[in-house]
């Protein structure tokens, strides 16, 4: 049994999905899924959007949520790398894949950040091109260009 539920933020509408025990998945408005047996707030989800909402007012920068997402070793592997990145802090995809012990494994890096379930939550924003460059984002550019803006101003506070 999963649940799911809705949410109007400052970015758009959103849908966080949990299992009972952690949450799972976090879908932008452009990638809703049908796939969850029930749409109710519970208290888990209901932590999950009050958290979120504190980190776009720039009053959270760590989240304190128990995260299960679904993927391969390797996925995992790079999820855990993107937890470590300092809020503020961008890395490369080299830097990650170096950091994961594999420095070839750069487009592997990005496909599994592309892969991430729970985004925001598990900070796949704050991975950028060796140039500087913003990459793909499923939020799009400008959401991954908000997300980055916000957590530069409030670093330093």
């Amino acid at each position: 049994m999963s649940n799911i539920f809705y949410y109007d933020i400052a970015i758009g509408r959103i849908g966080i999905a949990e299992n009972k025990k952690a949450i799972t998945n976090l879908y932008f408005e452009n990638s809703f899924s049908e796939k969850y047996d029930i749409v109710e707030e519970t208290p888990l989800l209901k932590k999950a959007y009050l958290e979120l909402e504190e980190y776009f007012n720039g009053n959270r920068k760590l989240f304190d949520l128990p995260l299960a997402p679904t993927g391969t070793e390797f996925q995992k592997k790079v999820w855990k790398a993107l937890e470590e990145i300092p809020y503020g802090e961008t890395r490369s995809y080299k830097e990650i894949a170096t950091y994961i012990g594999n420095e070839k494994a750069c487009r592997a890096v990005g496909m599994a950040n592309n892969r991430n379930p729970i985004p925001i939550f598990i900070p796949c924003h704050r991975v950028i091109g060796s140039n500087g460059d913003l990459t793909g984002y499923a939020g799009g550019l400008d959401l991954k260009k908000k997300l980055l803006k916000i957590e530069n101003v409030n670093a330093a506070l």
